[in-house]
């Protein structure tokens, strides 16, 4: 009868102990889930005129682009979840630094001096500056540019570089807050020429019908990237990475430039 005893009790501490890891194990699985479910939503800036990397759809009245399409992409495989704020370069610039924004994707070239603000992922185009100037315009060179005005956009690489030879060559320049305005004062006359990336301007000038030229050579060609405040978001850098690398080897990513004419 002990022995039986003994036997019972022995059974029992085992179901119980059975029982306690198979609540341990529910517990954990739904606490999986709730992770899951309550994953970040990463806020993402970019700019809302830089066709062919992001501009107003008018038909859809959404947003699309190269730049769009290759995040969604990315997103996609990487499985992580965003929210689109297309506000303009230079406030996309201002939200990820002042911490509004976790990134941004906005035909950015990587250059050193960005590095010291932001984080950028693996390069994902390349493209540099062009001299841009009315059609009919007898400038063929930077050196025609003396005694011109020059219109830039705030805060890029077209803005930096004219600057940078601006008192060399003799020339003013004026600012814009974006491109088609930028593009607007060339052709009307108010500037006489402007410095833009050069495979949107391009675009600019066949898709819309641009009164404009390009002269000369590219100029300083980089790579865009893809940036974060400097020390934030380092798993969001590396899904990018692995994102990137993944559509690139399945092919998406050449499908993309293709929809776009590059």
């Amino acid at each position: 009868m002990r022995k039986f005893s003994k036997v019972l009790a022995v059974i029992l501490a085992v179901l119980l102990v059975a029982s306690a890891f198979a609540g341990c194990g529910k517990k954990a699985d739904d606490s999986s889930k709730e992770t899951q479910s309550s994953a970040k939503t990463y806020i993402i800036y970019s700019d809302n005129s830089f066709a062919p990397f992001e501009y107003l759809d008018k038909e859809s009245n959404a947003y699309i682009g190269i730049d769009m399409d290759i995040l969604a992409a990315i997103a996609e495989d990487q499985g992580f979840k965003y929210e689109m704020h297309n506000e303009g370069f230079d406030p996309a610039m201002g939200a990820v630094q002042s911490g509004q924004a976790d990134a941004m994707i906005a035909g950015m070239t990587i250059t050193d001096e960005r590095k010291e603000t932001f984080d950028f992922a693996d390069g994902y185009y390349e493209d540099g500056q062009i001299l841009v100037v009315k059609a009919d315009s007898k400038i063929a060179s930077e050196n025609d540019l003396a005694g011109k005005k020059v219109a830039v956009k705030i805060s890029t690489q077209g803005a930096t570089y004219a600057e940078s030879i601006k008192d060399k060559v003799g020339f003013t320049t004026s600012s814009y807050e974006g491109s088609p305005e930028m593009y607007q004062a060339v052709a009307t006359g108010n500037a006489d020429a402007c410095f833009e990336d050069c495979s949107v301007v391009k675009y600019a000038i066949v898709n819309e019908k641009l009164p404009l030229k390009t002269v000369g050579k590219v100029i300083n060609p980089a790579q865009y990237g893809f940036a974060v405040k400097k020390g934030t978001n380092a798993e969001l850098i590396e899904m990018f990475n692995k994102g990137l690398a993944n559509i690139k080897a399945s092919g998406k990513y050449n499908e993309i430039l293709a929809k776009y004419g590059g």
